[in-house]
């Protein structure tokens, strides 16, 4: 018998973007196509939230991941955690490596700045795919707010996100400070019109849990103002979509890639049009 060896996926190059006054943590996977941007939830990094899905999103395309302020390998500043600040990151970052169009792909907080690039920053996204993230804080369930505001170093200890913080951090002894900016994450913005989630440019592709932290009600809103929630056998399948996910919650709202991975490839497509 002849041993099958599989071939290990070549190492990312990786770097420091300068923006905003941060050194921004960003790794660069694959080649090929519109490049593919992910953006991680609060709490969570490029590690933690996208290992599993990296092999596959990066086999025919580039896939650009960073880490978000305060998370990852990337530091904290004395400035409050918002999707405005996030996003304005984002866009140095993507200066930073001279890449003028990405697909977003993002999480819950990168959920939130991938919506906001979408609206501010239109032509900088072709596709976006906004995961378990409301444009509007009524979609939201209010006990999860409430829980991470409360949130203590002491309650995550022993947990992936406590150990991830600490290993990798420039920072380790900030973790409770980081906890207290995302327990105020967005604190006082009103959310999104209706008009401009309607006005979005970029098909849209909404996935939430079916037991998430964004209620069904609101997801199923999302789609109808990006153009779905039709007959599509006489009108023709829309450009945006939602998958909800059975048997998942919000922070395990990306953990099976087995239900994940094919709903984004297919989104994104095989290859560019």
């Amino acid at each position: 018998m002849t041993a099958q060896h599989t071939a290990t996926p070549p190492l990312p190059r990786t770097g420091y973007a300068p923006v905003s006054g941060l050194r921004m943590y960003y790794e660069i996977h694959g080649s090929g196509g519109t490049p593919l941007l992910l953006l991680h939830g609060g709490l969570f990094n490029i590690d933690l939230q996208f290992v599993a899905l990296l092999p596959g999103l990066a086999a025919d395309r580039q896939v650009i991941a960073a880490d978000f302020q305060g998370h990852g390998r990337t530091q904290d500043i004395e400035r409050p955690l918002t999707s405005a600040h996030l996003a304005s990151d984002v866009v140095g970052l993507l200066h930073h490596l001279g890449v003028g169009q990405v697909d977003v792909f993002g999480f819950s907080v990168g959920g939130a700045v991938a919506l906001h690039l979408a609206i501010h920053q239109p032509r900088l996204v072709r596709k976006l795919i906004v995961s378990s993230a409301s444009f509007h804080p009524d979609g939201d369930r209010t006990e999860n707010a409430e829980a991470v505001e409360d949130m203590t170093v002491d309650m995550i200890a022993g947990t992936p996100m406590e150990q991830d913080y600490r290993a990798k951090s420039p920072h380790p002894e900030r973790l409770q400070e980081l906890l207290d900016k995302l327990g105020s994450f967005d604190r006082g913005f009103t959310g999104w019109s209706e008009d401009q989630v309607r006005g979005i440019a970029a098909p849209t592709l909404i996935t939430v849990g079916d037991c998430d932290a964004v209620r069904l009600d609101h997801a199923v809103r999302f789609l109808q103002l990006r153009g779905g929630d039709v007959n599509g056998d006489f009108v023709g399948v829309p450009e945006s979509q939602l998958a909800v996910l059975p048997g998942t919650t919000h922070f395990f709202g990306l953990a099976r890639t087995d239900l994940v991975l094919p709903v984004v490839l297919a989104f994104l497509g095989a290859a560019d049009a």
